[in-house]
């Protein structure tokens, strides 16, 4: 196996990944061969319903015990770069001295429904979309920050420039702040086409916050990098080696799992779960069904759709079920139901959906319940919702862009063989898995970025060897077919709309 051009045969590039739950963290050898992984959870705290937040010192603090651990099992000294993924759009207010003015609001926090809809409005949503790639809401960071000054204009007021948690990771480690292009799409003000900060956008958002200017950090490119900060490098014990910018979890989760040439789609299943497929050129979808995103290497595009309580919702019904009932077992248990016995159930348990129904007012429901149904039958009706919203998501991709081939999954759900059955069917498609699958694959992806960016260019056996794949069986993808009208007939009476 060869290196990239700059490295030595010794190197190690260190992947950083800021997650919803936790840091996943892994050291990458110039062979493409993980050598060491760290995962550090976190809390989110829920002080009012719809509230879901963290502190950043817990996000540095899972930075210093991931770095200890993976120092441990590979010297630092071996260390090339270090590259960053983090979630989006989660929102960091920072002050004129460049600390947090209060806990980060992630991306599950959905007290910004109102004001997404006054900011859609104000710029029109269709426009937006065009311009930007984003069928905003109040998921993202210009509408959050309006609903802060509105609800805490002391904060706001104080607030010098608003940030996504992985360009506030970028600026502890180096002093400097940017974003990515892909983290800047999470603002809802970014331009596609011009690769720039829309100033008409901005203006409105300041409209919807009282007025308040809002200043946004500078846009470079995902391989933009810049040295430790020697006080953190000190602090951690490596020396001041590059910290490169990277991008959003899931474009470098995508990268990851070896998802990056025109028509390729990656399936990654976390605590949300990601479907986004390749695209070569600027393809928007005139129902806005799905997000544009810019990728971090190649010139090309990520079509993205992003079901909210996937991973999140199977551990929330294990938990509902028994107390020590876990995500995995829940899962054995719908394998062995047969998925017809089960009831309706319309996972849209954020609340609310984006996926391709983009739709905030969503929540769930379980139809057609009765007392022949039991805990089985339960774990069944949700793992049926999240195949047929997955179903969904890729029949939209086959609609507008014609990519119909192999989906490359990975992560949570994902890793279950009858899940991947259950997905193979349903969408007709050949569902693969690498052969050495893990969760990490945002945290690979950042480590991948930080080698192309040092070095010019990728590991050799940087992306994953294909695995075993699960193939449709026509007989059961008919069943699918069945349970596919009982659930969007269901959708439709329990949720009417005039597109329905």
């Amino acid at each position: 196996m060869t290196a990239p051009a700059g490295a030595s045969d010794g190197d190690v590039y260190i992947g950083l990944d800021l997650g919803t739950s936790g840091l996943k963290a892994v050291a990458l050898s110039v062979s493409g061969v993980v050598l060491a992984r760290s995962t550090v959870p976190y809390h989110t705290y829920q002080p009012v319903p719809g509230a879901y937040e963290q502190d950043t010192g817990d996000w540095r603090g899972a930075v210093e015990r991931a770095v200890a651990r993976l120092g441990q099992a590979v010297p630092r000294r071996r260390w090339r770069a270090i590259g960053l993924s983090g979630m989006i759009p989660t929102l960091v207010t920072l002050g004129p001295r460049g600390g947090p003015n209060g806990r980060a609001v992630t991306w599950q926090d959905s007290r910004a429904d109102d004001v997404g809809e006054e900011f859609r409005e104000r710029c029109g949503g269709t426009a937006l979309y065009r311009l930007t790639g984003q069928w905003a809401d109040g998921r993202y960071l210009l509408p959050m920050f309006a609903r802060i000054a509105r609800a805490d204009p002391a904060r706001a007021a104080a607030t010098a420039v608003i940030a996504s948690a992985k360009d506030y990771l970028f600026g502890w480690l180096t002093g400097e702040l940017a974003t990515d292009p892909s983290t800047a799409s999470g603002y809802g003000c970014f331009e596609l086409a011009g690769d720039r900060w829309n100033a008409d956008v901005l203006a409105a958002a300041a409209g919807l916050a009282g007025g308040q200017q809002l200043r946004v950090p500078a846009v470079w490119p995902s391989t933009a990098s810049r040295p430790l900060r020697a006080e953190v490098a000190a602090h951690l014990g490596c020396p001041r080696i590059p910290v490169v910018l990277g991008a959003a979890d899931s474009v470098l989760g995508a990268l990851g799992l070896g998802v990056r040439e025109h028509g390729q789609v990656a399936y990654i299943a976390g605590t949300s779960t990601v479907v986004l497929g390749v695209a070569d050129r600027l393809v928007f979808d005139p129902d806005h069904r799905f997000l544009v995103t810019p990728l971090a290497a190649g010139g090309r595009w990520g079509l993205e759709m992003d079901l909210l309580a996937t991973g999140s919702a199977i551990s929330w019904l294990a938990g509902l079920l028994a107390g020590d009932l876990t995500a995995s077992a829940l899962l054995e248990l719908a394998a062995g139901t047969d998925p017809a016995r089960a009831p309706v159930l319309l996972p849209y348990l954020s609340p609310g959906e984006q996926g391709a129904l983009w739709d905030p007012a969503l929540t769930g429901a379980i139809i057609g319940l009765d007392l022949g149904h039991d805990r089985r039958h339960l774990a069944r009706a949700l793992v049926n919702g999240i195949v047929l919203e997955s179903r969904r998501c890729l029949a939209v991709l086959e609609e507008t862009c014609g990519f119909s081939g192999a989906v490359e999954v990975a992560g949570g759900s994902a890793a279950d063989a009858a899940f991947r059955a259950d997905l193979a069917d349903a969408s007709r498609r050949l569902v693969s898995m690498p052969r050495d699958d893990d969760t990490d694959h945002s945290a690979r992806g950042a480590a991948l970025i930080a080698a192309l960016a040092v070095d010019g260019g990728w590991p050799d056996g940087a992306f994953p060897a294909a695995g075993v794949a699960a193939e449709p069986d026509e007989a059961r993808a008919k069943m699918w077919d069945g349970l596919w009208a009982a659930h969007e007939s269901a959708r439709r009476r329990w949720y009417p709309r005039p597109e329905s």
